[in-house]
Parts: structure tokens; C-alpha cells; sequence
């Protein structure tokens, strides 16, 4: 059997951290201030303030620079896919090195092809979800070509219209985020090399990261109080709209 049942026991600890902590973070987001919950208030009022410019070059110039970071990590990704696939021809070479450390538990021919793997399957949904943020992000781009001006801001269509390229953008961000997320938990897993219980360890540290950044940093406070002073903003400029 390639693997002890600490082995196992820590792959189970892995598949409920990473998935355990998606479920969690989306239902917390819903009802709890976050990284995710507030970038998606100022992602509705960025596009109610792109419907009101005739000239929307920053926006094209910001969407640009937002595809090419998520660009960069999927041609990276394909490059790590490529290292990991290129290391199955070097297992007896990663053997022996693992077997040289001191603190590395036994391992076989077998256990290692089944590692790498691991960090096979975790690049390629990272791939996945880079390359799925990246059209939606060419969908969005079509969405603000398409958009109407309204100089009033008070077409109630072209308000829903904003929310709904809102959407579009947040879903593009989230892929974005599952494919980092993809990262952290492919550190984790490549100290399953070398011991199982450094393998747990990691793994409930990325967690405890991921949370910490996500809904107790101090980006997250700024943006939280950011949201709640634009929301004013709009409310003050809503007022002094005139009635029809």
C-alpha cells in the first residue's frame, strides 16, 4: 500500500480544509464585511459611474491591467504543470533526495507519482479558473461597450444594466480568487513530500491565512469604511438628483 493511514488521514484533513473553507467564506461573505462583500459594493458603484462617462478610457486602461495579471498566472500555471510533469520522469531522483532528509518519512515509487498528482489536479483547476475569470472579463468589456450613456443617472434600466456588469465582474474576480486559492493549498500540499502531519499543519494554515486576509486585515477595514462612505456619497447625490 503506497500510503500509512496517517497519509490518508491527512488528505482527508487537505480535501475538508480547502473545501470546508470555500463553503464557509461564500456563506460568510453574505452576511459578514469582507474582502469579497465590499469589493463587490464598489464594483456596483464603479459601473453606475461608468454609465454616467462618455469618455471610458480609465475603465478600458483598469480592465487591461486586471487581465494581465490574471494572464500571468495562467501562462505560469501551464509552466508549473510543465515542471510537475517533466518531475514523473525523475521520481527515483525525487526518492532519493526525500529519502535523504531527516525528518522525511519513508516513501516509494508509487506514493510519489500519486503526490505529484495531487499538485497535477490543483494546477490544472487553477488553469480553469484563470482562463474562465479572463472571458469573463472580455464579456465585461463587451457589457461597457455596449452601455448606453446616462448623464442623469436616473434611468432606472441603465441603473439595473450597471448591476448586472456588477455581477459579471464580481463572478470574473471570484474565479480569479479560486485560482489563487489554488496556490496556498498547492503549497500545502507539496509538504506532503516530506511528512504527513507538515502536511496538516499547512494545510490549517493556509487556512487560517486565507481567513485572516480575507475577513480580519486591515484592507479589509479600509475597504469596509471606503464602501460605507461611497454608499453615502451615492445616497447624498440620489437627493440632490432633480425629480422628474
Amino acid at each position: 500500500m503506497p500510503f500509512t493511514l496517517v497519509d490518508i488521514l491527512a488528505l482527508f484533513i487537505f480535501i475538508a480544509s480547502w473545501y470546508g473553507y470555500t463553503l464557509f467564506a461564500r456563506k460568510k461573505a453574505k452576511t459578514t464585511d469582507c474582502i469579497a462583500r465590499c469589493l463587490h459594493q464598489h464594483r456596483i458603484h464603479w459601473m453606475y459611474e461608468v454609465i454616467s462617462r462618455e469618455v471610458r478610457v480609465s475603465e478600458a486602461a483598469l480592465l487591461a491591467n486586471l487581465e494581465r495579471n490574471i494572464a500571468f498566472f495562467a501562462s505560469s500555471t501551464l509552466l508549473i504543470l510543465a515542471g510537475v510533469f517533466t518531475l514523473f520522469a525523475k521520481v527515483a531522483t525525487l526518492e532519493v533526495v526525500i529519502a535523504s532528509l531527516p525528518f522525511a518519512t519513508e516513501v516509494n515509487h508509487l506514493a510519489i507519482q500519486l503526490k505529484l498528482s495531487l499538485l497535477v489536479f490543483i494546477f490544472v483547476i487553477s488553469f480553469f479558473q484563470f482562463t474562465w475569470s479572463m472571458r469573463q472579463y472580455g464579456f465585461l468589456n463587451v457589457m461597457i461597450g455596449a452601455t448606453p450613456l446616462d448623464l442623469s443617472g436616473g434611468n432606472e434600466n441603465l441603473t439595473a444594466y450597471a448591476k448586472q456588469m456588477a455581477i459579471v465582474q464580481d463572478q470574473a474576480a471570484h474565479s480569479y480568487n479560486y485560482g489563487l486559492r489554488s496556490y496556498y493549498f498547492a503549497l500545502a500540499a507539496m509538504c506532503w513530500f516530506f511528512h504527513p502531519l507538515l502536511f496538516v499543519f499547512m494545510s490549517l494554515w493556509v487556512v487560517y491565512t486565507l481567513y485572516t486576509r480575507e475577513f480580519n486585515s486591515k484592507a479589509v477595514k479600509a475597504i469596509t469604511t471606503a464602501q460605507h462612505l461611497l454608499q453615502l456619497e451615492r445616497e447624498i447625490k440620489n437627493e440632490q438628483r432633480p425629480r422628474a
